[in-house]
């Protein structure tokens, strides 16, 4: 069992930055990959980047490409999503999630979720 809490989120203006940060439980969590998701209000929910249980294999979905970095410490049990050059459509409730393998989360979807956090952009 994985445990899964986010934080970092808010409200930030447009062009601004912000970095999330999803805490795991448990003594398997350098075992697993991790994924960011996030859904907007009225939208489906959008799998934002991955990354692999070592680190060493990172995909980004193509809107956030070149603004958007996440990254792991597997000492800290922690993933984290850095978040720049922030847009109004990056609004959301990010989610932070866990799976035995990237492509698992991919087409399968995760093993275990956080509750998620508020990005807020505004113009």
């Amino acid at each position: 069992q994985v445990q899964l809490v986010e934080s970092g989120g808010g409200l930030v203006q447009a062009g601004g930055s912000l970095r999330l940060s999803c805490a795991a439980s448990g003594r398997t969590f350098s075992s697993y990959a991790m994924g960011w998701f996030r859904q907007a209000p009225g939208k489906e929910r959008e799998l934002v980047a991955t990354i692999s249980s070592g680190g060493g294999s990172i995909n980004y979905a193509d809107s956030v490409k070149g603004r958007f970095t996440i990254s792991r410490d597997n000492a800290k049990n922690t993933v984290y999503l850095q978040m720049n050059s922030l847009k109004p459509e990056d609004t959301a409730v990010y989610y932070c999630a866990a799976g035995r393998r990237t492509i698992l989360i991919v087409t399968a979807g995760p093993d275990y979720w956080g509750q998620g956090t508020q990005v807020t952009v505004s113009s």
